[in-house]
Parts: structure tokens; C-alpha cells; sequence
């Protein structure tokens, strides 16, 4: 098929919010260039950082996807239905997300900064003073796939530009490559806020390790989730976005007085829930499974870097039972996570 002629240069932008921990984590977030009757967008499971290393995206027919999205939400909600050549990588599972702006070229991140203030019940007064000046759109979380593609749709105004995704991410769309770069620098630069630090006691937290836990290295943010309070509680709360869920479990468990982490498991284990990724060790520091795959790390310290920015005597949303339970059990989750099994 004949590529866009600008795909080199998503490509680019692609790598650089890939590398940047502040705006993706493992194989979050997406980026999408439309070409007439052609979307091109990344492929579930793969990593923005490769785009220059691997070929990553995905030729869709964009029509199509607009009238399933008209028509039939379940079937809007199969990607791989809407890849032009069947039988390669699967286009990312929210392409239908991608779809419905008019613009063509769309970036979708999970900007810590945003999410400090999208997990907050007060999100949209705590964002309008900083995107004043800004087209943009605010809307309620939903699971990701066709269902939250309609509600983006549904609160998109002629020329909105911005659209944050509550407890999820940040979504900016323009016409070309570089002013979507643009749009997105100058978006989360308003969203900026500078994170809360505290060090880790790590004499004591390694005193605590064991039954297959190790300390994270001692720049980790998460350390400060574990030894300041208030952080601690918000954590311990439940899931704040989706990618948390599907590489770290549910929430987060912090130890008990003289709890081991083994106990932690078997507590959390009598729950019914999947194991955690990591643990947070109340005024000592966090730790993490010693196999812990790479998006796991990602998405512990990605909790880190979101809850060291929130405003101190903020409350904080969490997903409900049913919303961390209907991803765990999500066959396109299972997918793109199969391929982050590293």
C-alpha cells in the first residue's frame, strides 16, 4: 500500500513521546495519521519508543470503522476487523478512539500530569484554569474501545483539539505531524505540576524484602507513594486508570505492621484478585517482584510519578469492581499484554 507521506515523520514524534516516562508507559498510548480512506495507526502491543526501529503501524479502512462506530458498537470494538492487509500485527485497541476526529493526525498519551489531575472527582474546575485558552473537551471515564470512542465523539465541539480522558489520559489531534507535537507540548506544559520527593529507607526496606520481592532502585517515585501518608492512602484506594490494572493488578497493597510480602499475597490471593506487581512498605520505601516484566516496572513507577503530583488533600476516583474486572478479562488486554510478557 501506498504509505502517507508523513508517516516517517509520526513515526518520529512516535519515538520521541515513547521514550518520554512522563507521557508513555510500556505499550500505552497511540498515534494515527489518516490518508483519505486509509488510517494509519499503531499496532496493539508495540512500543511507540520503536517506531524507528519497527515497522509499528497499521493500514485501517477509516470508513469502515465510521460505520460500525454509526452502526454496531461490538463490531467497532474488533480493530482487526478494519486492517486493510489481514493477518499481521492488530491495530491498537483504540483505533475506533482515533476514528473520530476530524483532524489527521491524532496523538494519545497518559501523561502523568494529567492523570494527577483526571483522577481527581474535582478533574474538570482543577483543569479549566490551566487550558483556558485551549479547545478542549473533558470527558468520563470509560472503558477503552468503541463506547469511549462515542463519548469523545459525542463531547467534541467544531474545532476541539484536546480532550482529556478522565482517570486515563490525554488525547490532542491537528492536521499536521508537527503541529500535533506542538498542540501536545504545549498542553502538557500547562499541565505540569513538580512532584512530591522523599527517599526511601533502604536499609530497612530491604530488611523487609523477600519471598520473591526486591526493593526498587532508590530514584523510583513510588518510594515516596510508600513513605508519606496521605500518598500511601490515595494508592491503596483502588485502580486510577486501566494500564495500571492490566500490568500491576488491581490498586495497590501496602503492608501491614510486621505483614510480610508473602502474607500480603496470600491476603491478597483470599480476595480473588491477581497478584501484585509491587507492594508499598508504609514509611520504608516500595518493592517489586524480582521477575516483574518490563511494563510492570513501567506501570509501578508510572503510579509514582502520577501520585507524587497530586495536590496534597486531594481525593481521588477509582475504578469500580466491575470496571477493573471487565479489562482483566478482556481479550484485546490479553492480547497486547501477551506481547509485553517481557
Amino acid at each position: 500500500m501506498t504509505r502517507p507521506h508523513d508517516l516517517p515523520d509520526l513515526a518520529r514524534l512516535s519515538a520521541r513521546i515513547g521514550a518520554d516516562p512522563l507521557l508513555i508507559h510500556a505499550a500505552g498510548g497511540n498515534t494515527s495519521v489518516k490518508d483519505g480512506a486509509t488510517m494509519w495507526i499503531k499496532a496493539s502491543g508495540t512500543l511507540l519508543a520503536d517506531a524507528l526501529t519497527r515497522d509499528i503501524f497499521v493500514a485501517c479502512d477509516l470508513p469502515a470503522i465510521r460505520a460500525a462506530l454509526a452502526s454496531d458498537t461490538a463490531r467497532a470494538d474488533r480493530a482487526g476487523d478494519f486492517a486493510c492487509v489481514p493477518g499481521g500485527l492488530r491495530p491498537s485497541i483504540e483505533t475506533s478512539l482515533h476514528a473520530v476526529f476530524d483532524q489527521r493526525v491524532v496523538v494519545h498519551v497518559h501523561c502523568v500530569n494529567t492523570l494527577a489531575l483526571a483522577i481527581r472527582p474535582d478533574a474538570e474546575a482543577a483543569i479549566a484554569p490551566r487550558l483556558a485558552g485551549f479547545d478542549w473537551a473533558i470527558v468520563p471515564y470509560t472503558k477503552p474501545g468503541a463506547h469511549l470512542a462515542c463519548a469523545v465523539k459525542a463531547a467534541l465541539g467544531p474545532a476541539t483539539d484536546v480532550v482529556v480522558l478522565r482517570n486515563h489520559g490525554l488525547i490532542v489531534a491537528a492536521d499536521t505531524v508537527d503541529a500535533a507535537g506542538r498542540l501536545l507540548d504545549r498542553v502538557t506544559e500547562a499541565l505540569s505540576v513538580s512532584p512530591l520527593t522523599q527517599a526511601p529507607d533502604m536499609q530497612a526496606l530491604g530488611a523487609v524484602a523477600g519471598d520473591g520481592f526486591v526493593p526498587l532502585p532508590a530514584d523510583d517515585p513510588l518510594h515516596a507513594v510508600a513513605c508519606v501518608p496521605w500518598l500511601t492512602r490515595a494508592a491503596v484506594q483502588g485502580s486510577l486508570y486501566p494500564d495500571h490494572v492490566i500490568f500491576c493488578g488491581v490498586g495497590a497493597i501496602a503492608l501491614a505492621p510486621s505483614e510480610t510480602p508473602g502474607q500480603a499475597l496470600a491476603r491478597v490471593a483470599a480476595q480473588g484478585l491477581p497478584p501484585p506487581a509491587f507492594l508499598l512498605c508504609p514509611g520504608k520505601g516500595a518493592l517489586i517482584r524480582a521477575d516483574a516484566t518490563a511494563g510492570a516496572r513501567a506501570l509501578a513507577r508510572c503510579l509514582g510519578d502520577v501520585l507524587t503530583r497530586l495536590a496534597e488533600g486531594a481525593e481521588v476516583v477509582t475504578l469500580s469492581l466491575d470496571q477493573n474486572a471487565e479489562l482483566l478479562n478482556w481479550d484485546a488486554e490479553k492480547y497486547r499484554q501477551s506481547l509485553n510478557a517481557g
